[in-house]
């Protein structure tokens, strides 16, 4: 295999999920077949990485210094609800029931891989939540045992600053069966009912 070819194998491998075998299938495809999505995807790359930056305020991915939800005047700023990445916020939006603001930490408390409270930004997300605007902070963080220890930690942190903090609501999903839901879920639908 040619260094270019490696180079180009290698590359493609460090997209999540994707092994040798599925990033040379790739290679080898747009090299046979679709040059021309090859510099497509060559001029993608180069723009998303020179323009896209951070949310000044909220933190998540965008080409201005302010993105467009933070500059929505229609948002609810009385509102912000905190997120793990901009795909756990772009999947709220897709729902259309959540009209606040965001806080996106890029990531989540993790201790054995050495992420802590500076990592994910918490000292501006502390400030935010308590500029005076913010009335109430929603906990989004994913389910995972480092989510909820890094949505316990910002709920704790909050409350000593007089925050009024609530967590994302989870049990049993709408039109599934309890016979096969795992048991963890339905303990915390149980714990958690209303």
């Amino acid at each position: 295999m040619s260094d270019s070819l490696s180079n180009l194998v290698e590359a493609l491998r460090r997209l999540p999920g994707v092994g040798v075998k599925s990033a040379s299938r790739m290679a080898f495809h747009m090299l046979q077949h679709d040059r021309a999505g090859m510099q497509a995807l060559s001029q993608a790359l180069e723009a998303a990485g020179t323009k896209i930056r951070h949310c000044s305020l909220c933190h998540t991915f965008t080409e201005n210094e302010v993105c467009a939800t933070c500059l929505d005047p229609q948002r609810d700023r009385t509102k912000l609800c905190v997120v793990e990445t901009p795909a756990d916020q772009a999947a709220l939006e897709r729902t259309a029931a959540f009209r606040g603001l965001y806080f996106v930490l890029m990531g989540k408390l993790s201790p054995l891989d050495g992420i802590g409270p500076r990592d994910i930004g918490l000292g501006k997300l502390f400030a935010r939540a308590t500029d005076g605007v913010v009335q109430e902070v929603i906990l989004a963080t994913n389910f995972t045992a480092e989510g909820e220890a890094t949505a316990h930690v910002i709920g704790e942190a909050l409350k000593e600053r007089g925050v009024a903090v609530t967590r994302l609501a989870r049990g049993v999903p709408a039109g599934s069966e309890l016979e096969y839901v795992d048991l963890g879920t339905i303990a915390h639908a149980l714990v958690d009912r209303r």
